[in-house]
């Protein structure tokens, strides 16, 4: 006989409502979920639930949440981004070049995604390419081409269906991508060397040491709110989330602070990040995580991260480029992953903020030497623009 304290059957256990099965089956791991959906039909339905698998995936690399829980690809299962996020930190992907460059001069592209579509610059234009099915390659096409440059496009953002591009022709253009609006004025004496744009604003950085601030109000488009001496060429530039203020990244030459926030309304100077950077330091790239958060990289080969709450003097956080090379770019999935791109040979690096060391290196230009100029990534997909071609790195390969 059995003893009176001896668990239940398991056929009277599945019996139980969905609800206290659900409870039970939010104690196991991964690797037991995986188990549990081999039972029978029922259990593998109710494995699969997004209810179970999200606090598994919010501890994972590149998941699709963010670090305070908010889902940013609600429509894609999250028991097969977690399966996917394992390749991510194993390295496990398929590579593919999507394009190569005809033209013979240097072209420095930038990029972003934006759903179906990835848009690429490509000297004074941009291209907007449709993405395959299950981002596999790109149409062979552009299905559309915003110009209104005289020179290369040096940076460009895509916000609310707008794009905003600087130019080397000193521009700055703004194109709505449904429709034919478009708007261009003089921004800079020199080239805008970055933009970015949020709230009905634009601010721009330029190799001719000033910062400004343009507004995107009716009536006022393109209207310059606020001039910025910098004393520095502006490398990067981001607005924070909450519109407030903004971050400029500097060459570091005439000004000991690299990384400068400035009000946003006024303009004025509000604090400098960091303390012991040294001349040339400059810093190439900026990435607004949380309106406190905030990561940068450059020249002297960290990236680091920055909490304003915590102290303005020095960063939380640091990451040494191994091969001690500038470092061009970066993006953050907003939660554990980091990915960075170098100077030297396309290397593109994957990093885990929980880990001191990068977990992946890809090589995509050796035996030949060229920056990773751009970078941007899905939750299955990297992509990475190099001076000579587009590459894409499939993680959803085995």
């Amino acid at each position: 006989a059995a003893s009176p304290r001896s668990s239940c059957p398991p056929s009277l256990l599945w019996a139980l409502p969905e609800e206290l099965l659900l409870l039970i089956c939010s104690y196991l791991d991964a690797q037991a979920l995986g188990r549990l959906a081999q039972v029978c039909r029922r259990l593998r339905f109710l494995s699969s639930r997004d209810l179970l698998w999200r606090r598994i995936a919010r501890g994972c690399l590149n998941s699709g949440f963010t670090q305070l829980g908010t889902d940013l690809f609600a429509g894609i299962p999250v028991k097969e981004r977690v399966k996917v996020s394992q390749n991510w930190r194993h390295g496990r992907c398929r590579r593919e070049t999507l394009l190569k460059w005809k033209c013979k001069q240097v072209l420095l592209p930038w990029m972003e995604l934006d759903g179906e579509y990835l848009y690429l610059s490509q000297a004074e234009n941009i291209h907007a390419y449709r993405l395959c099915p299950g981002g596999t390659g790109l149409q062979r096409h552009p299905q559309a081409i915003f110009s209104g440059h005289q020179k290369d496009v040096c940076r460009f953002v895509l916000v609310n269906s707008h794009i905003v591009s600087g130019g080397g022709d000193g521009n700055i253009v703004l194109h709505k991508i449904h429709g034919s609006y478009s708007v261009k004025f003089s921004a800079h004496e020199q080239e805008v060397s970055c933009v970015d744009f949020q709230g009905g604003f634009i601010v721009s950085g330029s190799r001719d040491r000033t910062a400004k601030v343009w507004s995107l109000a009716a009536g006022r488009v393109g209207q310059c709110l606020h001039t910025v001496q910098t004393e520095d060429r502006v490398w990067s530039i981001a607005i924070s989330p909450l519109l407030s203020s903004f971050v400029t990244g500097t060459a570091c030459c005439g000004h000991p602070s690299p990384l400068r926030i400035w009000d946003l309304e006024s303009g004025q100077l509000l604090t400098c990040l960091g303390t012991d950077f040294h001349c040339g330091a400059g810093v190439l790239d900026v990435f607004y995580e949380t309106p406190s958060l905030l990561l940068s990289c450059g020249y002297d080969t960290y990236i680091r991260y920055w909490d304003i709450r915590a102290s303005t003097r020095k960063c939380v956080q640091e990451w040494e480029e191994p091969h001690d090379s500038a470092l061009y770019c970066l993006q953050s999935d907003n939660n554990h992953m980091i990915a960075s791109g170098s100077a030297y040979y396309g290397v593109v690096r994957l990093w885990d903020k929980r880990q001191t060391r990068c977990l992946q290196s890809f090589y995509l230009s050796s035996p030949t030497s060229s920056p990773v100029y751009c970078l941007r990534f899905s939750t299955t997909h990297l992509y990475v623009a190099l001076a000579s071609a587009l590459h894409a790195l499939d993680f959803t390969a085995p």
